[in-house]
C-alpha cells in the first residue's frame, strides 16, 4: 500500500523526536552571515545564530531552498507510488513555497504543496497533524482538508523588542523607529492570512504579557486548547511569564524553544512568537 509522505521546511520549529517518530522529510534554508553562509538547523543553530547576528554589522540574509534540491527530494520519496504533502512557511516572508511548487511541476511524483501561511510552532502544528494522519493512512485529500481548518483555527502574534531589524530589512522607515526607540515601544502584530499586520503598540514587556494573554483569554473562551507554542530569539522576559500564566489557566502542555535562524532575521533579538490552536 503506498504512503502519504510529509515534507516541510526547518522553520516548523518541530522536535528532533517528532520528526524521527514521524518519518518527516525537513528541507533547510540556509542563511548568510558577514558573507560566511550556514545551512539552518545543520550548520547553523538558533542560539548561535542570535550571537552572530548581535556581532554582524549588516543583517543576515536568508535564501529559500532551491528548486532543485526539492524536486531531488520529491522525485525520490514518490519513486514507489507515494504521494507527497509539502507544507512551509508563508509565502509573504519567503519564497519556499514558490521553490517547492515549481519543483512539484516538473517532479514526475504526485505532490500538494500547501502554504501554512504561518511560521514556527503555527507551521508545525499542520504538519504534526498532517504527518499523524499520514501515519494512519488518511487520504492526501482528507489531510489537506484537515491542515487547512487547523490554519483557520490557529491565531499567531509576534512582538519585536528592538525596531532595528525591521528598519535594515525596509519594513520601517528610520523616523519611525528613532521615534519607537524613545518611546520605548514595542510592536505588537499578528500574522493573519500570512501577512504580518500590527495590531498594538505597547510600552513594556509587562503590557506586552498582558495584551497576549488577555487576547489568548478572548479568544479561547469557550473552546477548547488544543496546542499552545511561545517561541522566541532570547526573548525570555516576555516568553517566561506568558508561560506561567497560560500555565495557570490549567493547559500545561506548551511548546517553547528558541526560533529558527530565518524568523530571528526578520524580528530581531529579544522577540517572541506566541501562537495557539483552538478545536
Amino acid at each position: 500500500m503506498h504512503k502519504v509522505q510529509i515534507v516541510t521546511d526547518s522553520t516548523a520549529d518541530l522536535t528532533k523526536e517528532l520528526i524521527k517518530q514521524f518519518n518527516i522529510h525537513i528541507v533547510p534554508l540556509s542563511i548568510q552571515i558577514d558573507r560566511e553562509s550556514y545551512i539552518d538547523g545543520v550548520t547553523i543553530q538558533q542560539e548561535e545564530f542570535i550571537e552572530k547576528m548581535a556581532q554582524s554589522k549588516e543583517l543576515p540574509k536568508s535564501s529559500q531552498p532551491a528548486v532543485g534540491v526539492f524536486k531531488e527530494l520529491y522525485d525520490k520519496l514518490g519513486a514507489n507510488g507515494d504521494r507527497i504533502i509539502s507544507i512551509h512557511m508563508t509565502g509573504s516572508m519567503s519564497g519556499t513555497v514558490k521553490s517547492a511548487q515549481a519543483a512539484a511541476e516538473m517532479s514526475t511524483s504526485d505532490v500538494t504543496v500547501i502554504d501554512s501561511e504561518f511560521i514556527s510552532f503555527a507551521l508545525g502544528f499542520q504538519v504534526e497533524e498532517a504527518a499523524k494522519m499520514a501515519a494512519n493512512d488518511y487520504s492526501v485529500e482528507k489531510i489537506t482538508q484537515r491542515v487547512k481548518e487547523i490554519c483557520g483555527k490557529t491565531k499567531l502574534f509576534v512582538v519585536v523588542d528592538t525596531l532595528e531589524n525591521l528598519v535594515k530589512g525596509g519594513r520601517i522607515g528610520k523616523g519611525k523607529a528613532m521615534l519607537g526607540s524613545l518611546l520605548s515601544i514595542k510592536p505588537i502584530a499578528s500574522l493573519t492570512d500570512g501577512e504580518y499586520t500590527p495590531v498594538a503598540k505597547v510600552r513594556s514587556h509587562k503590557q506586552v504579557v498582558n495584551y497576549l494573554f488577555n487576547e489568548f483569554m478572548k479568544d479561547t473562551k469557550g473552546k477548547i486548547v488544543k496546542a499552545v507554542g511561545i517561541s522566541h530569539a532570547n526573548g525570555f522576559s516576555m516568553a517566561t511569564p506568558l508561560k506561567n500564566l497560560i500555565e495557570e489557566t490549567g493547559f500545561k502542555q506548551i511548546q517553547m524553544s528558541f526560533t529558527s535562524p530565518v524568523i530571528s532575521t526578520h524580528t530581531g533579538p529579544g522577540a517572541i512568537g506566541f501562537m495557539y490552536m483552538t478545536e
